[in-house]
């Protein structure tokens, strides 16, 4: 039960490039945010301060991550589209979420963020020619090279997977939408 909390929508699966496999990420990266706003409708304080699992992050702590992560996210494209193969930075998620900004901000902060950066985001691929995706970034980390299409899907997964783990505990906790 423990890995369906913290996997509600299974983990990371990738597939061929194809134009709809292309076009239903996208979508996922054009509307993550309204999909964010919606899972964290009419939480108090208390339920936001809630973790979504034992063990795991605070409803406050994941919508401070995605805006994290995403805004890297970002950055790693741009970086693919304009460099060969160039070299990305990896963080400390762990550390980053336990930050003084996420525990004194609001997730509104956040959640401002993400729409404007999405949309930035979305405009930035949208209309990317196929070869585009088979650009590579290095991951350090990894010791790999990453295809943006490998990215958009791990991106499009990331977000839906947060989304899903807020949406987990609200209806493990009754907590309605209205």
């Amino acid at each position: 039960m423990e890995i369906e909390n913290q996997y509600p929508i299974g983990p990371a699966s990738f597939v061929e490039f194809s134009t709809a496999a292309k076009e239903s990420a996208l979508g996922d990266i054009q509307f993550l945010p309204n999909a964010l706003e919606a899972a964290i409708l009419n939480l108090d304080e208390a339920q936001l301060q809630t973790p979504y699992r034992e063990g795991g992050w605070t409803v406050n702590q994941l919508v401070h991550h995605v805006a994290d992560s995403h805004m890297n996210a970002y950055i790693r494209f741009k970086l693919g589209l304009t460099e060969a193969t160039p070299t990305i930075k990896p963080y400390e998620e762990q550390l980053w979420a336990g930050l003084n900004d996420v525990a004194s901000i609001p997730i509104n902060v956040s959640i401002t963020l993400l729409f404007a950066l999405h949309q930035r985001w979305y405009a930035a691929l949208k209309d990317l020619d196929d070869a585009a995706w088979e650009r590579t970034v290095f991951h350090p980390a990894s010791q790999k090279e990453l295809s943006l299409w490998y990215l958009l899907q791990m991106y499009s997964w990331h977000g839906r997977h947060h989304v899903a783990q807020i949406n987990g505990l609200r209806d493990k906790m009754r907590w309605g939408y209205w």
